[in-house]
């Protein structure tokens, strides 16, 4: 029983680190009536961990060529993002000029 135990906290304690690194998601649903603003994108990340900086820059890395990635928001709806990132910021890209 230990065996199992121990096995099962080493495989957490490798996986964990890599369970904190941001990743794209898909941007919110729009609510009724909202006109679309146009593509946007989200990043799923760790607020304690990850530095705005970073969010941005990966942000502006789903946007398309000759766009730039503007913040609307965040939210932190598990459904959407896991336990250990919690937090979604979703951005407009917006034409850059």
């Amino acid at each position: 029983m230990r065996w199992r135990f121990s096995t099962l906290l080493l495989g957490a304690l490798v996986t964990g680190c890599s369970g904190f690194t941001p990743f794209p998601v898909s941007p919110p649903a729009l609510s009724y009536g909202v006109k679309d603003p146009g593509t946007r994108v989200a990043i799923c990340y760790n607020g304690l961990k990850t530095p705005d900086a970073e969010v941005r820059r990966l942000g502006q890395e789903q946007c398309p060529a000759n766009t730039a990635a503007e913040l609307l928001g965040t939210d932190y709806r598990f459904d959407s993002c896991p336990l250990m990132t919690p937090t979604r910021a979703t951005f407009l890209c917006k034409t850059a000029k």
